[in-house]
């Protein structure tokens, strides 16, 4: 089983990774056009930034990371 969920992922961590992102963004945004007051309190609107760099720097590292079996 766990080398289909691996091949479902082209053995990727990037492609998990963005996956992942999708699945959690379209979860939100049902979430939010449903009642946005739901989300309100666990994210803090002032630490959404934050959540935006974090994600920036773990989606890079997962780059270069996979960047290096492909040399």
């Amino acid at each position: 089983m766990w080398a289909r969920i691996k091949a479902f992922f082209s053995h990727s961590e990037t492609i998990f990774w963005s996956r992942l992102q999708v699945l959690l963004g379209l979860a939100g945004t049902a979430i939010v056009s449903v009642d946005p007051n739901l989300i309100t309190p666990y994210i803090d609107p002032k630490l959404v930034p934050l959540v935006f760099a974090i994600n920036g720097v773990v989606t890079e590292i997962m780059r270069r990371a996979r960047a290096k079996d492909l040399d």
